[in-house]
């Protein structure tokens, strides 16, 4: 799929969102229902750390394997062995995509950089947690037995390819072999992983290590998207887990998986198993602090596994579909369009076709995509038009019920009789009183599912959009235009819509109502606000084109009542 010119890092809060926008709009239309039926008489970042670029010369620290929620213990700094006795320079592997740092000190990586991507310190995006004091990535856990080495922190012999694009690091102390292997490709987001671990001449279990953490650490909310995953085969699901579910020690799952690993929203770190061998993966849960956050929070952790020895194809990258299907079709799973999938997806997919083969810009394909819709929905929308305008010609004999009902008690059981009177008026004339509840009800399902695309679909990261610099967060300008100008239609789409009520206090409630809005999108993603600003936009038009012409008359003659002489 098309890429973003720039790749932002910010990322909008992950609490449960969807519900909470849902409660939000049904609030409002519960406000909209009590003023409609008591107030009228019709009832209607601190600035990131530099990734760690060569073996720390202070003494390492690292975890203690199968203890809950891990923090950081301090290690004793490890002996040379008979392989190695010195420190190797820090070999730092450049792609088209990535900048990998590894160290010889246990043979692990110490940066991962995704180069077309970008944190909020407009540096390419680090995946790596640098400030964890864990052991680093591709570190080894022994899950039973373990070698009387510290494989992870001693010194590895560095073998570096030819040409550049691989290593071996290789360990031997006359008991203890370990021989790790990374492969890498140039234009492709795959590489080789492979581990060896022997002890007497005999294959030790050992699982390979990503913890403290992934993916892009320099948001404020990084710490709710952080998840490990599975891709179970004999249920055909994809298993996901958190921190908290290892908050009481590590959590170890066993089977026929075609991947496991960890991810955020928008980036994956995932190992696929060479054939069908039995994979283990593990969930930890790390107390650490990040290169934005020095309060240490509890970060994910995984090792996984499929030996003794490992074969792996590692894939760490963007979960972008067209990417992610052309690897393993089971990986577009890793993208969670959450519960309303089924229309979410749908969504994403038209908007970023419409960018690549037509306006080559997300803000105005989500701008086309909107206008669509809108026209789609248009005949629904038609029938509320009429609906609202016969509630508002039908004002004077409303008038006349209630007056004659003037002075009853809301106990009275008269009471019932004057809204069953309104309510076969309201019959007899085809008219919804809760008429005018049908374009937000209409916009829910549609909000919520743009609002899902904006914080997991990666090719929205970072899309520009005339002043907008990302259109998955909001605008970086202390005084955020969209959404005013979202606020200003508010208003004057209430101004043109038919009011059934004139009493002064609905319409104080009703004016009300696009400064809740706009107070609830202040800080959304701005293509959020796009497509309600103009979904706004559109209506004004559709409405305009309904107050101008015959339509609005024809529906407010239907309801006169006849004139004495037999005529309407």
């Amino acid at each position: 799929m098309a890429e973003s010119s720039n790749k932002g890092g910010y990322q909008p809060p992950q609490v449960p969102m969807e519900r909470n926008l849902l409660l939000a709009f049904v609030l409002i239309g519960v406000v909209m229902y009590i003023s409609q039926t008591y107030f009228a008489p019709p009832p209607p970042p601190k600035k990131p750390v530099t990734p760690v670029s060569a073996p720390a010369s202070t003494t390492p620290t690292g975890t203690a394997p199968g203890t809950a929620a891990t923090e950081p213990v301090a290690k004793p700094a490890p002996a040379p062995n008979a392989t190695v006795e010195k420190v190797e320079p820090v070999l730092v592997i450049q792609t088209d995509l990535y900048r990998v740092a590894l160290s010889n000190q246990g043979g692990t990586v110490r940066s991962w950089q995704l180069k077309q991507y970008r944190g909020n310190d407009g540096k390419p995006l680090e995946l790596v947690n640098t400030a964890a004091g864990l052991e680093f990535p591709f570190a080894l856990y022994f899950p039973n037995a373990k070698p009387t080495v510290d494989v992870n922190w001693t010194w590895y012999k560095q073998i570096p390819d030819p040409d550049n694009l691989g290593v071996t690091y290789e360990y031997s102390d006359g008991r203890t072999n370990v021989r790790k292997t990374f492969r890498f490709q140039q234009n492709a987001y795959l590489t080789q992983v492979s581990t060896d671990v022997t002890v007497d001449g005999k294959p030790l279990q050992h699982l390979i290590e990503w913890r403290g953490g992934f993916g892009d650490l320099t948001v404020a909310t990084a710490v709710g998207n952080q998840r490990t995953l599975y891709f179970d085969v004999a249920q055909n699901k994809l298993v996901e887990q958190t921190a908290k579910s290892a908050a009481n020690g590590p959590v170890t799952a066993t089977g026929n998986f075609s991947f496991g690993g960890l991810a955020d929203n928008y980036f994956a770190a995932v190992f696929l198993p060479e054939g069908n061998s039995v994979m283990t993966h593990v969930t930890f849960a790390d107390r650490v602090k990040t290169p934005l956050d020095e309060a240490p929070q509890l970060y994910t952790g995984m090792a996984v596994g499929n030996g003794p020895p490992n074969r792996f194809e590692l894939f760490v990258g963007p979960k972008d579909l067209d990417l992610l299907a052309k690897i393993n079709p089971k990986l577009e799973q890793t993208v969670d369009f959450g519960w309303l999938g089924f229309l979410a997806k749908p969504l994403f997919l038209i908007v970023n076709y419409v960018n690549d083969h037509y306006v080559r810009n997300f803000g105005w394909a989500i701008v086309v995509v909107t206008i669509a819709l809108n026209f789609a929905l248009f005949p629904i929308k038609m029938a509320n038009m009429k609906s609202m305008r016969k509630m508002q010609a039908l004002k004077p004999q409303i008038d006349a019920i209630n007056n004659k009902y003037k002075g009853i008690s809301i106990r009275d059981p008269k009471k019932g009789d004057q809204n069953q009177e309104i309510m076969d008026l309201y019959k007899k004339h085809g008219v919804n009183p809760m008429g005018g509840c049908v374009p937000m009800l209409l916009q829910i399902p549609f909000f919520i599912a743009f609002y899902k695309v904006f914080t997991v679909s990666v090719e929205m990261r970072g899309a520009q959009w005339l002043w907008v610099t990302d259109l998955s967060q909001p605008e970086h300008w202390q005084i955020k235009i969209l959404p005013l100008v979202m606020i200003a239609s508010q208003f004057i789409m209430q101004k043109m819509t038919p009011q059934p009520a004139g009493d002064p206090a609905q319409q104080k409630m009703m004016m009300f109502m696009p400064l809740v809005f706009g107070f609830m999108f202040y800080n959304f993603p701005s293509g959020l606000v796009l497509y309600y600003l103009t979904s706004n936009l559109v209506s004004m038009a559709q409405q305009w084109f309904f107050n101008k012409t015959s339509l609005a008359n024809v529906a407010a003659q239907s309801v006169l009542p006849p004139k004495k002489n037999g005529r309407k």
